[in-house]
C-alpha cells in the first residue's frame, strides 16, 4: 500500500472508530428500552414473537434497499442483535 493510501485508510478508520461510538451508545438506549418491555412480560414464552420478529426484518429490508444499502448486510446485523436480545431477555426474565 502506498503512504498516501496508508494515511487516506488511517483517516477512514478514525470515522470508523467514531461511528462504533455513536453505535454502542445506541445500543445502549436500546437495551434499555428492551430491559423496559422484559418488565412488561409476564411468561417466558412471551419473550419470542415470530411475527414481531418478520415484520422488524422486513421493514428493514425496505428502509435498506431506499437508502442504497445491501439487505443481506442489514438483514444479518438485525437478526444477529434480535437473537442476541432475546438472549439478553431469557437471562433476565423473572417470573412474576
Amino acid at each position: 500500500m502506498s503512504p498516501l493510501n496508508k494515511r487516506k485508510l488511517s483517516k477512514i478508520r478514525v470515522k470508523l472508530d467514531k461511528v462504533d461510538d455513536n453505535l454502542i451508545k445506541l445500543i445502549k438506549i436500546r437495551t434499555n428500552l428492551v430491559k423496559e418491555v422484559l418488565k412488561l412480560k409476564e411468561h417466558k414464552k412471551d419473550i419470542i414473537d415470530k411475527k414481531r420478529i418478520l415484520t422488524i426484518l422486513k421493514k428493514i429490508k425496505k428502509k435498506s434497499l431506499e437508502n442504497k444499502i445491501d439487505p443481506r448486510i442489514t438483514d444479518r446485523i438485525w437478526k444477529n442483535m434480535i437473537w442476541s436480545y432475546i438472549d439478553f431477555e431469557k437471562r433476565n426474565f423473572k417470573k412474576k
